[in-house]
């Protein structure tokens, strides 16, 4: 159970943290945390904000098109840009430390942009659930002195969710998203080609009213997640599915029987490894 008055100081403490900075620019995906995020800027700052969106492969359409409507219906400038991570050297290996290379590259840019256009600083959505967590992106962002807003303040996944559900914003109960880079085993090489059968797979089976899903990608080989409870939709429609995803490229389609979790292919990484990309603090 959610403490909505402890949830509403914590939003309260983050907008008078925002406005402190004068202005923002903040990294926008459409997610559920970068929505309210970007949510409480506009109220915080008003025109001294804006939303910064990456354009990219790994960063679905629809996802783009569900960004760009909400700048839209809440008044928000939303600047655009390619991000052509797939171009940075290493990227395309997909490395253990892809995610540090991606978010180097791409904040890299923002704050250029953010620069550009008389922003003060970037802010990004990540928030109190992704410390202790795998997350060698965070350690660019703290690099580069991109702001952290909803972890300074404290804010935890289900806090956001019941805030986002309080102001009527529409990604409160959306599905946890992350880019499709993730859905690659590592060492795996990332094209073009591949993301997009990613994205197709997992765009077909959202039709089926799904709670939560993957696709990830071991060559030609489609491992689906999805929660236990949802096996059944799986199996109803496996024929659509598995006539659908071959004639996307996959060779073999298959239902992971552990169901959904949360980076599963970190599963794959030594201690070591997971240590040195553990992301225990830093709050900013």
């Amino acid at each position: 159970m959610v403490d909505m008055k402890k949830a509403h100081e914590k939003a309260d403490a983050l907008m008078a943290y925002l406005k402190e900075q004068g202005s923002a620019a903040i990294a926008f995906s459409g997610g559920v945390d970068s929505t309210l995020l970007l949510y409480l800027a506009k109220q915080a700052l008003g025109d001294k904000t804006a939303a910064i969106t990456a354009s990219s492969p790994s960063f679905p359409a629809r996802e783009a098109k569900e960004a760009a409507d909400f700048c839209k219906e809440h008044g928000i400038r939303q600047i655009t840009f390619e991000s052509h991570e797939i171009d940075l050297p290493g990227y395309r290996q997909n490395p253990v430390d892809r995610c540090y290379i991606c978010k180097k590259g791409l904040f890299g840019k923002m704050l250029s942009l953010a620069s550009e256009n008389g922003f003060s600083c970037v802010a990004e959505g990540s928030n109190m659930d992704d410390n202790g967590d795998y997350r060698p992106g965070l350690m660019a962002i703290k690099e580069l002195g991109i702001l952290s807003p909803l972890r300074h303040a404290g804010l935890y996944k289900e806090e956001i969710r019941a805030l986002s559900e309080k102001y009527g914003l529409p990604t409160w109960n959306k599905q946890s998203f992350a880019c499709l880079a993730s859905r690659f085993v590592y060492g795996e090489e990332i094209s073009e080609e591949k993301l997009l059968m990613v994205e197709r797979a997992e765009s077909l089976l959202l039709t089926l009213g799904l709670s939560q899903l993957r696709v990830r990608i071991h060559d030609r080989i489609a491992r689906i997640e999805v929660f236990p409870e949802d096996f059944g939709k799986i199996l109803e429609n496996r024929e659509k599915i598995n006539t659908a995803l071959r004639s996307y490229g996959f060779s073999y389609v298959t239902l992971d029987l552990t169901g959904y979790r949360s980076g599963s292919m970190n599963e794959t990484l030594d201690k070591a490894t997971l240590e040195k990309g553990l992301h225990k603090e830093d709050i900013q």
